[in-house]
């Protein structure tokens, strides 16, 4: 039976720490034996691509200096395979001796946002201090760990956060980020909801807010969960952090 790995599956082996999936039952013919002859990225490119899925797109191989391993970069990710594309090795290639994570290096830089790119006027603004430092955040109004950062804001200073309301949760998410984006101060009424849980008034019939808009420029920025912290030299993190790791991004940021 032939075997597919979608982008997804490809994410969910990762998770489960699947160090390699062998792709060598969906058969190796003879071109693929002669990989070495002529461009062996395109060759491997031409066999790897219909054998993700449907409809799955290589961004591009590439070489390694890594045991004549070839980095194929796909949707966001990235995995391994050997010359002749008969194995596909899905981990980290990290070295022995500083561990150093090349892999994780590579797909932080590959998944890198131009923060002055940002649809900031469609995002909620809120200044404290000097406003000086930056940072973005994709915040569903149902996620306890957004609720959670969104303390951990409390505590840091001097700092502008544009929030932006993606609502992938519940079906009520969109209500109440709409909600909140009409009212007369989105700020307050944002921080009145995470930490309070205050709801704002219902929204005016002729108020609309980003939500598709959003929604598409998540989905596009391949944010797949709440909170997501987007920082002004492009780099990203997933997740609640606490007050000091926040802090010192901030201060590794040039």
């Amino acid at each position: 039976m032939k075997k597919i790995f979608t982008a997804s599956v490809i994410q969910s082996l990762r998770r489960f720490g699947l160090a390699a999936a062998l792709l060598g039952c969906v058969g190796v013919n003879a071109h693929a034996q002669s990989a070495t002859d002529g461009s062996t990225e395109a060759t491997i490119k031409k066999l790897i691509e219909p054998r993700l899925g449907e409809g799955a797109k290589v961004d591009s191989v590439t070489k390694t200096p890594y045991s004549g391993l070839y980095e194929i970069q796909i949707d966001g990710d990235v995995i391994y395979t050997d010359v002749k594309a008969q194995y596909l090795f899905i981990g980290r290639v990290v070295d022995a001796q500083s561990y150093r994570d090349y892999t994780k290096e590579k797909i932080e830089a590959i998944n890198k946002v131009p923060f002055s790119g940002l649809p900031l006027d469609k995002a909620i603004k809120t200044v404290k201090g000097n406003g000086k430092r930056n940072i973005a955040v994709f915040e569903d109004p149902n996620c306890g760990y957004c609720k959670r950062f969104h303390e951990t804001l409390q505590k840091v200073d001097n700092i502008t956060v544009y929030t932006f309301q993606y609502n992938i949760l519940a079906p009520d998410s969109i209500v109440k980020s709409r909600n909140i984006w009409c009212a007369s101060n989105p700020s307050k009424a944002w921080s009145d909801w995470m930490l309070n849980g205050k709801e704002a008034p219902a929204a005016p019939a002729n108020c609309t807010a980003p939500h598709e808009e959003i929604l598409a420029l998540g989905k596009k920025m391949k944010v797949t969960g709440t909170p997501t912290i987007i920082f002004t030299d492009g780099s990203r993190i997933p997740g609640a952090i606490d007050a000091k790791a926040l802090e010192q991004k901030l201060s590794s940021i040039k």
